[in-house]
């Protein structure tokens, strides 16, 4: 009787137990796929190194990447840049924008061409987003190699995972974070360019 009592205990467990690995596996493949992402967009961001606001060949090819809310911010940024240049045509002095001379995924100056990258580790969000942590390199022949940290916030959208926002993380040069999504609309009222103060609603 007690034979069959642990045969019968132990027929109930197996399901249970494959349950929870099979659980714990579809978990891993979910944390992986943020990861994947990510890894596939600054693959194309080392290749290209895109600076300022994307548009033409290189949105093409990162549109695929991103979130329809940062796709349309980005449009209305380069409607932006497209009226400040309808109002100041005759402009000698450099315009100012938060973009010009920003690697949208990467950060400003010279952290808008990294050469290299590794991804660090994520971090789930109550919003429901995942924060993919990514420390980007920048390396030349003449000079020591630097590095940098930026956040991808990834989120699902129709069934897939897009980048929503670039978080470029604080540091002994930056004494705060700063989001690709504030820098955006920075000066803009939509598609009109306002000045500085501006901001987008």
């Amino acid at each position: 009787m007690k034979a069959l009592q642990s045969v019968f205990l132990l027929m109930l467990a197996v399901p249970v137990a494959f349950g929870q690995v099979g659980g714990h596996v579809r978990s891993a493949r979910a944390s992986e796929q943020p990861v994947a992402l990510v890894r596939r967009l600054y693959t194309e961001v080392v290749s290209r190194q895109p600076i300022g606001v994307t548009n033409g060949a290189d949105m093409t090819t990162f549109a695929p990447y991103l979130s329809k809310t940062l796709r349309h911010r980005i449009d209305l940024t380069a409607a932006c840049e497209a009226d400040y240049f309808r109002q100041y045509p005759q402009a000698n002095e450099k315009p100012y924008f938060g973009w010009l001379e920003l690697g949208l995924y990467s950060g400003d100056g010279e952290n808008a061409g990294p050469s290299a990258f590794q991804i660090e580790r994520t971090q789930a969000q109550k919003d429901g987003t995942v924060r993919v942590y990514v420390t980007l390199t920048h390396a030349e022949s003449d000079e020591r190699p630097w590095t940098w940290r930026i956040a991808a916030v990834v989120r699902r959208e129709g069934g897939h995972y897009v980048v929503d926002d670039v978080i470029y993380l604080k540091d002994k040069n930056n004494p705060t974070d700063a989001r690709l999504s504030k820098l955006l609309s920075e000066g803009c009222n939509g598609p009109r360019w306002v000045g500085e103060g501006g901001h987008q609603r």
